[in-house]
């Protein structure tokens, strides 16, 4: 049996991310020591194995639920959708990689961005091959990382107020 301590140590896991998973149901320790203290058998060192080798692979803690309590249901549908979303992440890179070219190849100055307009950033964003749904995308992506910057520059092109406020809306909705 293994205390808290060194089963964490193990994994290179923090006290307090076991005692989350003990909280959430996750990861239960199999006894208590005569002064209480959480001990943990083979069978737990194993679980936390498989916990920690799908929270490598980025799925959720639902996710990681799931598969260890219905292996034989749960895993191939949370290691699809993860590998979907990997995949959405992929396309939205190299969206903005394809945009952050195309403007490298124009010389950047201080007064490049006056006058651009709503409808010239839409015609530059196609003109690098991007989507309405890539642009949608883009979008929900500016306002997740950066939401003051995302106002600003909505406002930089004079899109008005009601039309900013539904943008914003249903970027944090994340809506295509």
């Amino acid at each position: 049996m293994l205390t808290i301590s060194r089963l964490a140590r193990q994994f290179n896991l923090s006290r307090s991310t076991l005692l989350y998973y003990d909280r959430i149901g996750l990861l239960r320790p199999s006894g208590r020591s005569a002064s209480n203290y959480r001990l943990y058998s083979r069978f737990d060192r194993q679980r936390l194995e498989r916990i920690c080798r799908y929270r490598s692979m980025g799925l959720s803690i639902d996710a990681i639920r799931t598969i260890i309590d219905a292996p034989h249901d749960g895993l191939e549908s949370a290691l699809n959708e993860r590998l979907a979303g990997i995949e959405r992440q992929m396309r939205v890179l190299r969206n903005q990689q394809r945009v952050i070219r195309s403007l490298l190849k124009i010389r950047i100055t201080e007064d490049m961005w006056e006058g651009l307009t709503r409808e010239k950033w839409t015609t530059l964003l196609h003109a690098t091959g991007m989507s309405e749904a890539d642009m949608v995308q883009w979008h929900i992506e500016f306002e997740r990382l950066f939401p003051d910057d995302h106002q600003a520059f909505l406002e930089s092109l004079d899109i008005p107020e009601g039309d900013i406020d539904a943008i914003r809306s249903m970027s944090r909705q994340g809506k295509r």
